[in-house]
């Protein structure tokens, strides 16, 4: 084989990497849905439990997709990535453009009042009997209370979005996720089979809507540094369910370093890490084996005070610039740097 031909080999393995879980979960997603709707191979109790808890996880690693495809690393291609991030966006009611704005201010104002995704939490202006309710209702209600906390970003007056082209296109998603659910809602009642679509669509997306909530409460709430190594907790487990999850989940349970280093292959999160770690043997990071270790760490702030940075009492940051999708995307050293800021 010549050089020429082996680096395009690498280069196309490199590439096609990513999208390796997306071949395994995707059509497990389908088909277990599928399932349920048909009561296949049977209606028996245990049954219809053990394809809600499978299409409910692979549902829920489709929100680790819509992670992946708002950064637009999934594929190669950044039509492919915008286009399969609005269908994802479509089918969980928030817009791909809503997310991937919300979620370039995330890295660049990490637990800042700033940081529009995890409003209300890092919003110093809310109560906190408001953020407890707010918070005690995502557990349960993740499925309708994430695309309504997403949508601050577009509604409120406060949203940071100037860019007319970028309101233009948000606005022409979220008509697009009226239309289409309108059309579905219709579909459902006019062949009465609400009893197959609550069965094999909103049991499911409600479950995987409970998966994500723990996920971003289990990162985010409760911390209170704007460093990301330090205010955000991270998963590295060394057992089989914890490897396998997190690399179903693009291995995004090791968050920090994901934040610290956004373009650094998946694979290599956890060895960056360590050598964080090793490197600062005086500095403790929040970094848990196992994922309900972490979620026990996280569980007083979510019942006492549900809240990061300023809600913890960090000190008010200093002014900053707008972020730019390239302090997102193309930069991890800009991005980093406005992160510590």
């Amino acid at each position: 084989m010549s050089l020429v031909s082996s680096k395009h080999s690498e280069s196309l393995l490199r590439a096609i990497t990513p999208a390796i879980p997306l071949l395994i979960y995707a059509p497990l997603s389908l088909s277990s849905k599928a399932a349920l709707a048909f009561n296949w191979p049977s209606d028996a109790l245990n049954v219809q439990i053990l394809l809600t808890l499978v299409a409910g996880y692979s549902l829920f690693c489709w929100s680790s997709c819509f992670h992946e495809l708002a950064h637009q690393s999934l594929f190669p291609s950044r039509n492919m990535n915008i286009w399969l991030g609005r269908f994802v966006g479509t089918m969980s009611f928030v817009p791909y453009n809503v997310y991937r704005e919300s979620h370039i201010r995330h890295h660049a104002y990490l637990n800042k009042p700033t940081d529009w995704e995890l409003w209300p939490y890092s919003d110093p202006n809310t109560s906190i009997w408001f953020r407890r309710i707010f918070c005690w209702l995502e557990f349960p209600l993740g499925l309708f209370t994430s695309p309504f906390a997403y949508s601050q970003l577009y509604f409120s007056r406060r949203s940071p979005l100037k860019n007319p082209q970028v309101n233009r296109t948000i606005a022409f998603e979220y008509l697009g996720i009226l239309v289409f659910w309108s059309l579905v809602v219709g579909l459902v009642t006019w062949f009465s089979v609400w009893d197959i679509f609550i069965r094999a669509w909103v049991i499911p997306h409600w479950l995987a809507g409970v998966f994500q909530t723990f996920r971003k409460f289990t990162e985010h709430l409760g911390m209170k540094s704007y460093d990301p190594l330090l205010g955000t907790r991270t998963v590295i487990g060394t057992g089989i369910v914890t490897r396998v999850c997190s690399y179903f989940n693009y291995h995004i349970f090791a968050h920090g370093i994901h934040h610290r280093h956004p373009k650094i292959d998946h694979s290599e999160l956890s060895s960056k890490m360590e050598h964080y770690q090793t490197s600062n043997p005086d500095v403790w990071y929040p970094v848990f084996r196992t994922y309900w270790g972490a979620i026990l760490h996280m569980l007083p702030s979510a019942i006492v005070n549900p809240g990061v940075g300023m809600n913890l009492g960090a000190p008010r940051p200093k002014d900053h610039k707008q972020p730019t999708d390239l302090t997102f995307v193309e930069n991890e050293t800009q991005e980093s740097k406005a992160a510590e800021k």
